[in-house]
């Protein structure tokens, strides 16, 4: 072999391994983000429960315009995606997102008595990008 079919070898398997190296990241970054909003969705799932809990009478087992009592029902509190907490503070529901994935990538918002988000979600670890 010449001297030049060797450089070319040695250029195409540079190439195939960088290439090989960018769709691995791709594909890791596309992980995160499927995770990120699935969390996303579920805390969104969990704020509906929660308005629902406060909407309802006491005596039919509500909250009676009110959070106090209300507990994220059991098959909600952690799934495939991550696990959830919830923190009450009057009229509104601060809930957590942990990844199942990364325990550091986390999703935080708090929502109002109407299952609405009460400013904007906060993202931490690979999520915060």
């Amino acid at each position: 072999m010449g001297q030049q079919q060797l450089l070319l070898i040695i250029l195409g398997v540079i190439i195939v391994g960088i290439a090989i190296a960018v769709g691995l990241n791709m594909m890791t970054q596309q992980n995160v983000d499927a995770n990120r909003q699935a969390l996303i969705t579920d805390m969104n799932a969990i704020a509906a429960r929660a308005a629902l809990f406060w909407k309802t009478p006491a005596q039919l087992g509500g909250g009676g315009f009110a959070f106090t009592g209300f507990v994220i029902p059991g098959r909600m509190q952690s799934n495939s995606n991550g696990s959830y907490a919830a923190v009450i503070a009057g009229n509104t529901i601060t809930i957590t997102g942990t990844s199942s994935q990364a325990a550091g990538n986390t999703v935080t918002a708090t929502f109002d008595q109407n299952g609405a988000l009460s400013g904007t979600y906060t993202f931490a670890g690979e999520f915060d990008y």
